[in-house]
This record gives C-alpha cells, structure tokens and sequence, in this order.
C-alpha cells in the first residue's frame, strides 16, 4: 500500500523537539532497514527506549554536535537539568567513556589558552618557549614531544572538569546514512524544515522504498566515504587505493566509486605519479577520467596508445564533453605521429560585442544594466532560467515515485538524477511533458507548476530567481520550438548541460511579427574567457540559430590608465 513521506511533527516550541527528531530516524530505519541492521546496532534501538528521558536528550545533544569529545561543562541544557546524572546510564551502557586517553591534539582541542599554559608549563619552559607563545607554536613546537595518550586526570590532575567521549557515533551515523541514504545530510535538515526554511515534495512510497537493499552496500558506501576523507587529510593515493572496494552492481554506489577514484587519479597526477594515475583513470571509467587518462598518455609522449584510445572513444558515440576533448586531441596526435590531419570544422563565430563600463563592478549586472531598455528589459539569469522552466514543466516526471529514487522526506530531486538511466527509466513521463510544447498546453502547465509548486525544493528551479514575473516574460518570449531543443539538450547529459548556459537574457515582448523576441547574452570580463561547457551551448544555439551573443567588458578607468 503507498502512502506519503510525512516529516515528522516536532516543534521547536517543544525543548524536546531534537529527540523527538531522533526518534523518528530511530523508528524510520526500524522499520524499514532491520534485515540490515547488525546484533549491536539492534541493541542501540531496543536500550535507547529504556533510558531516562533526560538520557537520551544528552545523547542526541552530543550525537548532533561536532565530534566525539565533549566537556563536562559544555553539556549544559536547561530541558536536561543536571548533565551529569543524565550521563550516568549512558555510562553505565558503554555508550559514554568517562575517562578517555586523550592525545596532545585532542587536549589542544579540548581546553582553552590559559589551561594549555598552566598544566603545560614545564615542557614550555623546556622547550625555551614563553608561557605567552600563541596556542598553535605551542602545539607545533610540543606536539612531537609530548606522544602518549593519558585521561585528562593524568595531563592535570587538578583539571576542573572533565572529558567524555561519545563512543557510539559510529552506530548513529550508519543509522543515519541508513535513512538520507547519504553522510552529506544531517540532522539540520529537521530544524531547517521546522523553520519553514526547507519544504519539500511529498513522494508516494511504499515500505520497500529504501536507499540500500543489503548490508554490504552500507559498508560499501562507507569504505568509500572514508577514503575520501582520509584522502582530504592528506594520504597518499598510493597508499588509498589498494583499498578501494571492488566494482559493485549497485549503480549508484558504482558511481560513487568511479567518482572516489577519479578524485585519486587526479591527486596522482598532481604528485607527479602518471603510472598510478593512468591506473586509477583506467579503473573509474568516468568520462572525466577518460579525458584525463588520454592526455596523461599524451604528456608522458604515449601518442600512439593515447591515439588508438582516442580513436576508439571518438567511434563509440562520445558524449558531448568528450567529443569536445576529442577533436583538440586527436588532430595534435595526428600531427604527432606523422598522420593526415583532417581539416577542423571551426566554431561557428559568434556575434560578438564590445562594451565600455565605469568599473570594477559586479560585471553581469553592470552590462544588465547598461542593456536594458523600458520595452526590451535585460534579466539576469545564468543557468536558472532555462533550467527552471524545464523543472517546472516536467515536474511530475522528475519526482515520479520510482524505485530507488526516493526514501526519505528531505529529498531535493530523485536520488538517481545523475545515473545513464535516469531519462529512460521516465522516458514515456518526458516525452509526455515535451508534448505539452507541441500542442501548447505548456504555458498553462508551467505557469500552474509555478503557483502550485513555489518554494518547494528542485534541483533546477531556483525560486530567488524563478519568480512568476520571469516565467511569464520568458513564456512570451521564447518560442516553444526554442525551449523543446534546450530541453531535449538538458535531458541528453542533465549533470553537464545545466551549467555553461548564457548569464543574461533580453526580451523583447513588442518585436514585430517575424522578428526575434529574446537574445541570450554571455558576459566575459576583463581577461575572462569563454568555458568549454559554454562553447558548447553556444555551438548549439548557432546551429540552430537561437539567439545568442557574447559580450565582452572593459573597465573604463582602466582604459584611461593605459593612455
């Protein structure tokens, strides 16, 4: 039976309204992950309801804080009343150590200036160090001395507080990945929701609707999520990469992976490591890592392997991106290795103006308004204004309840957006809403999606700038045959295609019949130049002769320097 994906109805009136968050995921992923939940993550769920009220209010504090090592002192909440009775049976559970090894790092963390200096004092002198040095030349300078790991009641025997550490946030945060389906989303995403800051569309579900079918994708997703942390902290790919997990079924997670090594191979690169980094290109299979991995070849002089590749990919049906790499590779290889070297077909030229602004200033809005006109006003709109239209028009197509594509309430689009099968799985739903361009329906359609829809989360509307006036300046304005070829663009590669799109656009509403009644601009400032991703909008508006020019700015005070 479907039902709703209903948030839960907490509010921030009530002092308790985190814990009744808590419960909530607790209760969620109960219900719906238990097959994958081990013994010990069982035993969180079951032991969480028996504790004091107050206890698993501190417990929740602590989990939605950043870290897992918390002052005494700090955990003051009045809805709790005494924190260190409310710790006692979390404790008792093993859930909260009482007295941990602290590192000289974590104490660094923990404790102000002034105690540093007073339960440090003696290795600062030793050190020769004034006891006035700033927090971070002391740790530098102390860091290597001081290596071993004590409770604080060792560091400081008088220490007028203590230090706990939350020795569970590991279960929490598998609990909540479990339930988002990703670690980028908290607990904020409740208090943003409550605050009215966040709405969300409600998606039919049903029970099964889940983002993970077995445990080893959890584990999985979590290998790959602590790689790439690691990673950020600065290990070596070398040393990473052996441990990345095989090559799994799950598309998404398979997606992740490619992606994780994608980010190794080019951190290779950059270290100088080409043999790793041709390795890790090889195994991502991204179209960025096949890019990457034919000019590595290139640069170590491998032009007759990076050629055969190069060739093969150009027979294999590119996408655009890397048909774009492509025909800049190909005829530098050619050149290489001796071969003919077919004429390039130019970029078509575009048109081009030259504008002289007072300056520096916020470049596009400075040209918006120089442009605009009474009857012909300039908007600024980059990549939301064909975007947005195209998410209001296919709406329901992009939040169809599909397996896999939505388990929670917090979702801002469907969780498969940028998978190879995210069109087809919903072909029949697209080519539904493009027909509403044929028969011209879909002014109706977008302007209702518009008033119905305002506000709610979109991974292509942006309501600061979407707004009704824009919408219906814009159904005016551009042709329905325009819109249908810039959407049929989008919906060929959506991750690639959102971006790159004109920072302005003029309309035009009284032009005669028969003329033009919008142009796109792209605005270029002094020493800017046009992206790849732009390029290729621009190549596609002139094939099919849409209206697009690029201009380009100069400052005027610059001017006047330079004569």
């Amino acid at each position: 039976m479907n039902s709703a994906f209903n948030t839960p109805t907490a509010s921030l009136d009530d002092p308790f309204y985190y814990l009744t968050n808590f419960r909530f995921v607790l209760a969620w992923v109960s219900e719906r992950h238990a097959d994958l939940l081990a013994a010990d993550e069982l035993a969180f769920l079951d032991r969480f309801e028996s504790l004091p009220q107050a206890s698993q209010a501190l417990l929740v504090r602590m989990v939605m804080r950043k870290g897992e090592l918390f002052r005494l002192s700090k955990l003051a909440y009045s809805e709790i009343g005494d924190s260190a009775s409310a710790l006692q049976p979390l404790i008792t559970l093993g859930w909260v150590d009482n007295d941990p090894a602290l590192s000289i790092e974590e104490l660094f963390h923990q404790l102000r200036l002034t105690e540093l200096r007073q339960l440090l004092a003696d290795d600062i002198r030793a050190t020769g160090l004034s006891l006035s040095s700033a927090k971070t030349v002391l740790y530098d300078t102390l860091a290597n001395r001081l290596t071993q790991t004590a409770p604080l009641q060792a560091w400081w025997p008088d220490a007028p507080d203590r230090v706990v550490r939350l020795t569970v946030m590991h279960i929490c945060d598998r609990l909540r990945l479990m339930f988002f389906g990703n670690l980028r989303q908290d607990w904020a995403e409740f208090v943003l929701t409550e605050l009215g800051l966040q709405r969300f569309e409600v998606v039919p579900f049903t029970p099964q609707s889940r983002a993970f079918q077995s445990r080893h994708e959890v584990d999985t997703y979590l290998v790959l999520h602590h790689l790439r942390q690691r990673l950020d902290a600065g290990e070596l790919p070398a040393d990473l990469h052996i441990e990345v997990p095989p090559a799994s079924d799950n598309r998404w997670l398979a997606t992740r992976r490619a992606r994780l090594l994608l980010q190794l191979g080019r951190e290779a690169e950059r270290s100088g490591d080409s043999a790793l980094a041709l390795k890790l290109y090889g195994d991502s299979g991204s179209s960025e890592a096949r890019i990457r991995h034919w000019r590595v070849l290139e640069r170590l002089g491998e032009h007759q392997t990076a050629f055969e590749l190069a060739t093969h990919a150009l027979n294999s049906s590119p996408n655009e991106t890397e048909h774009q790499a492509l025909a800049r590779l190909l005829p530098r290889l050619r050149r290489r290795l001796k071969l003919p070297v077919a004429p390039s077909e130019p970029e078509p030229a575009h048109e081009r103006w030259d504008l002289v602004l007072p300056g520096p200033q916020s470049v596009e809005r400075s040209v918006a308004q120089a442009l605009s006109e009474p009857q012909a006003p300039v908007c600024y709109v980059e990549n939301t204004l064909i975007t947005g239209l195209f998410g209001l028009l296919c709406w329901e197509a992009i939040f169809e309840p599909l397996p896999g594509a939505f388990f929670h309430p917090f979702h801002n689009g469907p969780a498969d957006l940028y998978r190879d099968d995210f069109v087809a799985r919903r072909q029949d739903a697209f080519d539904a809403c493009l027909a509403r361009l044929d028969d011209g329906s879909y002014r109706q359609l977008i302007q209702a999606s518009w008033r119905k829809k305002t506000g709610l989360a979109s991974p292509f509307v942006h309501w600061p700038i979407v707004d009704e006036a824009l919408v219906d300046l814009a159904l005016a304005c551009i042709p329905a045959e325009d819109l249908r070829r810039c959407f049929e663009r989008l919906l060929g590669d959506l991750k690639a295609n959102r971006a790159g799109l004109p920072d302005l656009i003029q309309f035009m509403p009284g032009a005669p019949a028969g003329e033009p009644r919008y142009r796109m601009i792209e605005v270029k400032g002094p020493g800017d130049r046009l992206q790849d991703n732009q390029r290729r909008w621009l190549s596609f508006f002139h094939r099919h002769e849409m209206h697009v020019a690029v201009c380009y700015v100069r400052w005027a005070d610059s001017d006047e320097r330079e004569a």
